[in-house]
């Protein structure tokens, strides 16, 4: 009963603490963070010993299984040189690093013991920099080595502590041994990771329960983790690769509903665990702190060392970032600028070394009998809870500082637009090869509601403030419909004259319809109203080449919605002789009218703001 009180206190102090932050806008690992230290030393709060085997089995496999899953596999081959510096060479250097900064300062520290420290604090922690990268926005390339190195570089680090407490209880350091483990740890755990996916996805492929689904998915993290470190291999890396795989094929194992189902479990289980280990986090500040005190060395030293611990491992990564970038990786162009990155990023990359619960489970794997253990444990609590808040807070201002670009909401307004449009073009193409008797017009009706789609995710550009587009004044009829069709079903549902399980169907359905009303509206809330200069350049595309962007008409209108008396939604002008005309959201959709009846290839928007132009030919955008 005890721990399962402690269990709902921990949840319960979760999700107030998280619901605090949103609302003071303060991000939630920090509150949490504090919230833990403080209980921590409340008598009457029960002391929490996080065991590392909790930590490396029951919560690291799900955690880095939801990331995995959410990691873009074509992003993360594409990052791959960077993601491999960091989570393999920067750990190993790390290590050495604080191995030497640990021995200038407590010189009698046996080498293997400062090695098997370095190894614990080297990797930077997966749930941090998720928690906290993506909440600040930085630039997406940024974000995908991040997540990247945090997921693999766990496997590094284990290897180099289980190395080093094996040298330090006397057997010895054989360099070839340690190259063989390593491979042994990082091939095994691939293998483990690819078997398990091809396994599940021919199992998937049986399945048509989505209940089924998501529950084989919640087995696959665990089941993975443990079958790699039987075997000797790396659970890590199991975990990793199977998630990124399983998600990455996931539109072509799974149906509709199991995707949604899983991704819905998937995003609730992160939630929970992500915040969960930020309190615990907190939660181990008393028992650490009073173990150092007990320590024969005095409070000066344990300061100076835990101090000297914490920046060597933040300047040994900024040390690394660097030269990596420009001897190593040399990054080439970002598809939105034709640039390689500024500088600037890798800064942000060497700023955002958050470290986390690995670190500190890691850390309890050191044997009781090591000398200075005590002091040790307390020097990985400081990296931690130093990395955290002194990186953690000041990266909103170090990104701000360096005027390092957040992803565009605009940007992924007319991306989004511009993929749905090619889609749409791949699906007229594949219904004007089918052969139906269409007697009630229904190809007409599937063609216009494709259309209405593709509309609303283009009037989602739309930055005037004044207007409503003709989406969202629907979104916002049509939830006001559903506020009452809900209410009547729920009053027949309490009359009992229908079958509960056709009434839970018919809100099912209604919820389905009204999160996608809310979603859309939640996009276009976000998106900013901004001047700035076109960072496309329609590569690949020889009419937007031809085409560059120019200045709009000074007050643009549409001729023929004034000649015809109707009304505009967005107005396009033409790239070749300069035509205004309405977008396709409009009634009358004059500027495509002028494409069909001249076959100019290029239009640009004549919107405030706005300055991406389109090809009517190759269906694309810049």
């Amino acid at each position: 009963m005890d721990i399962a009180l402690l269990l709902c206190g921990i949840a319960v102090a979760v999700l107030v603490a998280t619901a605090v932050a949103e609302r003071i806008d303060v991000p939630a690992p920090f509150l949490l963070i504090a919230v833990g230290v403080a209980a921590s030393y409340v008598p009457q709060v029960p002391q929490v010993y996080l065991d590392h085997d909790v930590v490396l089995l029951g919560l690291l496999p799900p955690l880095l299984y939801a990331a995995a899953q959410q990691t873009s596999l074509v992003d993360f081959n594409a990052n791959r040189r960077p993601i491999l510096l960091l989570s393999v060479g920067l750990v190993v250097f790390t290590a050495a690093g604080v191995a030497v900064v640990a021995r200038m300062v407590l010189p009698d520290l046996p080498w293997a013991v400062a090695l098997a420290l370095g190894a614990v604090v080297a990797p930077p922690d997966a749930v941090a920099a998720t928690a906290i990268g993506r909440r600040i926005g930085l630039p997406r390339r940024v974000v995908t080595i991040l997540e990247g190195e945090s997921l693999l570089n766990d496997a590094t680090a284990l290897v180099a502590l289980r190395t080093a407490l094996a040298v330090a209880a006397g057997t010895g350091l054989d360099a070839w041994g340690v190259t063989l483990d390593f491979v042994v740890a990082a091939g095994g755990g691939v293998l483990v990771g690819v078997l398990f996916f091809v396994v599940v996805a021919k199992v998937r492929r049986l399945l048509t329960d989505p209940v089924i689904d998501s529950a084989l998915s919640l087995v696959v993290p665990f089941a993975a983790y443990v079958a790699a470190e039987e075997l000797h291999a790396s659970g890590v890396l199991a975990v990793v690769v199977a998630g990124l795989l399983l998600g990455h094929k996931a539109p072509v194992l799974q149906s509709a509903q199991s995707r949604i189902s899983e991704r819905l479990n998937w995003r609730t289980i992160a939630f929970v665990l992500e915040n969960t280990v930020f309190l615990l986090i907190g939660l181990q500040a008393w028992w650490i702190v009073e173990g150092a005190a007990e320590s024969d060395l005095g409070l000066g030293r344990i300061v100076a060392f835990c101090l000297a611990v914490l920046a060597a491992v933040v300047v040994l990564r900024m040390v690394w970032v660097f030269p990596s970038r420009y001897l190593l990786v040399r990054p080439g162009p970002e598809l939105e600028t034709g640039k390689p990155p500024p500088w600037t990023h890798t800064f942000i990359l060497g700023w955002a070394g958050m470290r986390g619960v690995v670190t500190l489970a890691a850390a309890f794997v050191v044997p009781e009998d090591t000398p200075y253990r005590e002091v040790l444990l307390l020097a990985a609590f400081t990296v931690v809870a130093g990395t955290l808040f002194l990186q953690g807070l000041t990266l909103p201002w170090v990104a701000r500082r360096l005027q390092v670009p957040a992803p565009d909401p605009a940007e992924d307004a007319l991306a989004r637009a511009t993929l749905l449009q090619q889609a749409s073009k791949a699906a007229f193409e594949e219904l004007d090869r089918l052969e139906y008797d269409d007697p009630h017009d229904v190809v007409g009706l599937i063609r216009q509601r494709v259309d209405q789609r593709n509309f609303a995710a283009w009037e989602r550009l739309g930055t005037a403030a004044d207007q409503e587009s003709p989406s969202d004044l629907y979104g916002r009829v049509r939830m006001a419909m559903i506020d009452a069709e809900r209410r009547r079903v729920l009053e027949i549902r309490g009359s009992g004259s229908t079958p509960a399980d056709v009434v839970a169907d018919v809100l099912a359905m209604l919820d389905v319809e009204e999160s996608m009303l809310t979603v859309a509206s939640e996009e276009r809330a976000e998106l900013r109203v901004v001047q700035r200069e076109s960072r496309r350049t329609g590569a690949g595309c020889d009419d937007l080449e031809r085409h560059p962007a120019t200045d709009t008409v000074d007050d643009p209108a549409c001729e023929g919605c004034l000649r015809d008396g109707t009304q505009w939604v967005a107005l396009r002008q033409c790239l070749t002789c300069g035509h205004v005309g309405c977008c396709d959201s409009s009634p009358r959709q004059h500027a495509t009218a002028h494409f069909h009846d001249t076959a100019h290839p290029v239009m640009q928007s004549a919107e405030p703001g706005e300055d991406w132009r389109w090809c009517y030919v190759h269906h694309t955008t810049a």
